[in-house]
């Protein structure tokens, strides 16, 4: 009972740190943070596709075929879904049987 009280009071901090800039300014967004908002979610997932593929070799088996395999389905996954969650996902689970089972 006490984790369960311990695990509610977290949520309800959790949320209203969340929604209290929201709250707190009601003014029109300013355009530094539009421009941040249309600019940093492309940067920052170039950055994870360079952070995940600085490492392969590809001179060394498996030369770098679960990356590579792995990273088309993703793209394959976004372009028909349009879907973030489904695309990381799939790719993530693609990888892990690739390097798990296969290679």
């Amino acid at each position: 009972m006490r984790e369960a009280v311990l695990v509610a009071v977290m949520a309800v901090v959790t949320i209203l740190l969340r929604f209290l800039p929201f709250l707190a300014i009601r003014k029109e967004t300013p355009p530094y943070i539009a421009y941040l908002g249309r600019v940093l979610p492309p940067a920052i997932i170039g950055m994870l596709v360079i952070y995940c593929l600085k490492d392969v070799n590809p001179a060394a088996a498996p030369f770098g075929l679960p990356e590579l395999i792995s990273t088309v389905c993703v793209i394959a996954l976004q372009v028909w879904r349009r879907n973030s969650l489904v695309s990381i996902l799939g790719g993530t689970i693609i990888y892990m049987v690739l390097v798990q089972r296969v290679f």
